[in-house]
């Protein structure tokens, strides 16, 4: 395939889709000490998008699974037994695009976001997925590997725009590009792209991701953004988010509009072990008439849900308790990963 050639559609998370990969913990993870805890949280997440669309689900044994999930639609569910490092299927996971209308997965490379982790076995999730023929026979595959590229660290608009932060783009220990411009390039080569808008500040203490865009800001349609604002200017925060907050109102639509704006409440503090967690509410998930949105027991759950509504006027947001999930340093965006219509 040469990329060069062809037109390439990047969707946005808000299309249509036909189902969510979820890899699911297990005792050879890091919530090995806490693992019916986060299973409960797991089986949350699961439940409601079996409403709404099929699930992949990536484990060592699927009985355990079953077991937890009780009742459930048997076709609404793909089992792939596979070994896993750990869960964060939005980083290890296939991207979707669209090559010529067709689908494609692009299969990245995953290097435990810049190597402070294992990902041997992470890193060959999407590959085992294609030969195991859990896409729909349609899906063409894509070999990425020379790249490293976590599906948590860009945001599409789905007209030719991404949404990423310097930060993490111009870590050294993923890539060795250049400078933006060389990143920039590529991006639009295989995205199909005519847009990159760059964020050089922002930042969540306990993040491992060096901000990934998806604790940070998101595209919730093509003129509107969702991002984390800090109003109390004693946290160690508030500069660099107010600091991203205007270069978000500098930025423009394709058509040369701001964008909409919609913050979001930086999430109460969270401690777990002497360490502030990374725990934000930008870190939601769009699925099929519904956004899933983590929460964290506390007062600002509530205003969090009011806010996202604005942006997603037409669809359900559903609460779901991720205090689980952060203990690991994530969240519930970073545990799942989308697919759009025709892909599974």
């Amino acid at each position: 395939m040469n990329i060069n050639r062809l037109h390439i559609e990047f969707p946005a998370e808000w299309a249509p889709q036909s189902g969510v990969q979820l890899t699911w913990p297990h005792a050879d993870t890091d919530w090995r000490n806490m693992l019916e805890e986060v299973t409960g949280c797991y089986v949350s997440i699961a439940k409601e998008i079996i409403e709404r669309e099929k699930l992949l689900i990536v484990c060592p044994d699927k009985k355990e699974i079953i077991n937890a999930l009780g009742e459930f639609d048997p076709e609404k569910i793909i089992f792939r037994e596979l070994p896993a490092n750990d869960t964060w299927a939005r980083d290890h996971g296939a991207i979707s695009v669209k090559v010529n209308e067709s689908p494609y997965i692009y299969d990245f490379t995953f290097n435990g976001w810049g190597m402070k982790f294992a990902a041997n076995h992470d890193n060959q999730i999407t590959r085992e997925l294609f030969k195991s023929n859990a896409f729909a026979p349609e899906v063409g595959y894509k070999n990425m590997m020379h790249c490293v590229l976590e599906g948590g660290s860009i945001e599409s608009d789905g007209q030719g725009t991404i949404l990423t932060t310097s930060q993490c783009l111009l870590s050294p220990n993923r890539n060795e590009y250049r400078d933006k411009m060389e990143i920039s390039d590529y991006l639009q080569l295989i995205f199909g792209a005519n847009r990159i808008l760059w964020l050089n500040h922002g930042f969540l203490s306990g993040d491992d991701t060096d901000s990934h865009i998806d604790t940070l800001a998101r595209f919730c349609n093509p003129e509107t953004i969702a991002y984390v604002r800090c109003e109390n200017e004693k946290d160690i925060h508030f500069q660099d988010l107010s600091l991203m907050e205007k270069e978000l109102q500098k930025f423009r639509t394709a058509g040369g509009k701001s964008y909409k704006l919609i913050d979001l409440p930086l999430a109460d503090e969270v401690v777990f072990d002497g360490e502030r967690l990374p725990a934000t509410y930008a870190n939601f998930l769009i699925i099929n008439g519904a956004v899933l949105m983590p929460t964290y027991n506390s007062p600002k759950d509530e205003i969090a849900k009011v806010q996202l509504q604005k942006a997603f006027p037409e669809r359900e947001i559903i609460g779901i308790n991720c205090l689980p999930l952060i203990k690991q340093h994530g969240s519930l965006h970073c545990i799942t990963m989308q697919f759009p219509e025709g892909f599974i």
